[in-house]
């Protein structure tokens, strides 16, 4: 049997019972965080007002598992998204997010291939090199929202490169070139004055 395209509806009730309307049961977060896991894509809406609740109730489902002890997302990322509510770059945030994972997904059968190939080791091992990638590009993110805030240039290009050592030279480079253009700039600001 064909499975549906259409996403599986779930009530939510008064009493914070979850109705899944495709099987006829209640259902947990757990139940939920299977179905997510399994690829069954869903929507949850308030039972008495109708109003589409998927968002936070999938936000309660990592909260859940956070709780737990299964803590996926790291201290430093959760202050920095904390960070970004009433940002004046909030609204670039989510599509960011939403492509670093979408990328990530896709490429994680070929990352689990290169590790178990490259350095013997099975499965998810080796992931510390990825976790420092995923750093940086933090990293140069709030470097590239920096740039775009007022006084915030001057920040961005006086910022230390990282605490864990210096970047990759590609980044050294593209920073001496911003630094450049950004000395020009000044200059023609000055009316072409020389210092």
């Amino acid at each position: 049997m064909a499975k549906s395209t259409e996403p599986v509806t779930i009530k939510k009730y008064a009493n914070r019972r979850l109705y899944n309307t495709g099987t006829s049961t209640y259902v947990t977060l757990e139940d939920l965080a299977q179905m997510v896991k399994n690829g069954e894509d869903f929507v949850v809406y308030d039972a008495k007002t109708s109003d589409d609740i998927t968002h936070s109730v999938l936000t309660q489902i990592i909260f859940e598992q956070e709780g737990k002890g299964q803590n996926l997302l790291p201290i430093n990322f959760l202050r920095q998204i904390i960070r970004f509510y009433g940002d004046s770059m909030q609204m670039l945030v989510p599509r960011y997010l939403d492509m670093s994972i979408e990328n990530f997904s896709k490429e994680q059968n070929n990352l689990r291939e290169h590790f178990s190939k490259t350095l013997g080791l099975p499965g998810m091992g080796g992931f510390g090199m990825l976790e420092e990638q995923v750093r940086r590009n933090m990293e140069m993110f709030d470097r590239t929202f920096k740039m775009f805030l007022p006084n915030g240039r001057e920040e961005a290009a006086s910022s230390p490169t990282t605490q864990a050592g210096p970047q990759p030279d590609d980044f050294d480079e593209l920073r001496r070139q911003v630094a450049d253009m950004q000395k020009r700039l000044d200059k023609l600001g000055d009316g072409g004055k020389k210092e």
